[in-house]
């Protein structure tokens, strides 16, 4: 871990402006913020940025079924929720209890007092949204949970977000803490984990994701199984018109694990896909999410690479 000196370097200098500029205009009212959040969206969606390329590339390999009007109208309203979620995350950061129970709705909280009735602890079962700071705060402001991260290279940040994430949170677990999050569950708590983004470490599978082979993270049902925890969906959604949030938590999934961990994975993809459906324009389409597991995979993001 970087020391507090060595966080004073220049190169960490644009994220603390940017941290204190969040810090400064989350007071301001809620509708305004979406507001600088659309614009600011707007404004990057026209830049020559990488990830734009990519947005654009997945939208073409998982909605084929969209003419490229209908693709490129959803390429702005994708960057117009990513801009938003910026100060979404201000608000979930620094606002109060009481703010986000005003902004947000959590529905099926009874599914989730239900299964740990069990002991067994239970596993929140999310996506990579772009409402995936203030998804995580309003189910924190309504029950105690523990959230699994991936840590940043940015020291900076890291060193924030393990911070504000541990002050809001039971617990922040690194992804790779796998021992951590079995004992969390094994203390029958509540846990939010989103499997979803790419990936290509031990365990890493082949699981269709909107039709196309992505490498994929297995080990929700392997957690499962060794720890007996319940899993239940839970989604966020983010309302139109300045509306504030729905949360969803979903009944726990029957039969689950069911001792194929492929079939398994393809039936968490496919829940994850219908409620990226639903809102499309929230899921966080900048990331590559089809890199392959060997040479042979298609490069479906050259000239951008896929890493």
């Amino acid at each position: 871990m970087a020391s507090r000196f060595s966080l004073l370097a220049p190169r960490y200098w644009p994220t603390a402006f940017g941290l204190a500029l969040l810090r400064v205009l989350e007071p301001l009212p809620y509708r305004l913020l979406i507001a600088l959040g659309s614009a600011l969206g707007t404004v990057v969606r026209w830049l020559p940025l990488s990830f734009v390329r990519i947005a654009r590339r997945n939208l073409e390999l998982c909605l084929p079924e969209l003419d490229g009007a209908a693709r490129e109208r959803l390429l702005r309203a994708h960057f117009r929720s990513l801009g938003i979620s910026v100060f979404e995350t201000a608000i979930a950061w620094w606002s109060s209890d009481a703010r986000i129970h005003r902004l947000t709705r959590v529905e099926g909280l009874e599914h989730l007092r239900h299964a740990l009735q069990a002991g067994h602890g239970a596993i929140l079962l999310s996506a990579h949204f772009t409402t995936l700071e203030i998804g995580a705060r309003a189910l924190a402001a309504v029950h105690p949970i523990s959230i699994m991260y991936r840590p940043t290279k940015n020291a900076l940040l890291g060193r924030f977000l393990a911070h504000n994430r541990a002050r809001l949170t039971r617990g922040a677990i690194p992804r790779d803490d796998i021992r951590t999050l079995v004992a969390t569950l094994g203390a029958n708590e509540a846990v939010w984990y989103a499997p979803d983004q790419s990936f290509r470490k031990k365990g890493a599978q082949m699981v269709p994701f909107f039709g196309i082979p992505a490498a994929t993270n297995t080990a929700t049902s392997r957690l499962a199984k060794m720890t007996g925890a319940a899993v239940l969906p839970y989604f966020p959604e983010r309302l139109p018109g300045a509306r504030g949030y729905r949360m969803h938590i979903l009944e726990p999934l029957r039969e689950f694990p069911s001792g194929d961990r492929v079939a398994d994975a393809t039936r968490l993809n496919a829940l994850i896909e219908t409620h990226i459906r639903k809102v499309p324009e929230q899921y966080l389409w900048i990331h590559r999410r089809f890199k392959g597991l060997g040479p042979d995979y298609p490069r479906y993001y050259a000239p951008v690479g896929d890493g």
